[in-house]
């Protein structure tokens, strides 16, 4: 039998959204942190939704933020493009 292999997803986080992680509270720069930590088991989670018309881009809703990612698949890697609140991030 043969053992499956549970290959982990790097992830790279963009200048632009590290700069509003840091300047967010602590609590909800906390939260985003632990959403985006959790793309590194799965990057398709039942909340994220594939954005219409962007090709493979990718969203998370953590409270009324937003955080918009990418997935390279053939790298196994995740790019945190933006975070932002609901209403400014598209």
């Amino acid at each position: 039998m043969k053992k499956k292999v549970n290959k982990k997803w790097r992830i790279h986080i963009e200048r632009q959204p590290q700069r509003t992680l840091r300047h967010l509270s602590k609590t909800l720069g906390q939260r985003i942190d632990r959403a985006i930590l959790k793309l590194a088991d799965n990057p398709r989670p039942a909340n994220s939704r594939k954005l219409v018309g962007f090709g493979n881009l990718y969203r998370i809703r953590v409270g009324d933020w937003r955080v918009v990612y990418t997935i390279k698949d053939d790298q196994l890697l995740i790019l945190v493009i933006r975070i932002a609140p609901r209403g400014s991030v598209y």
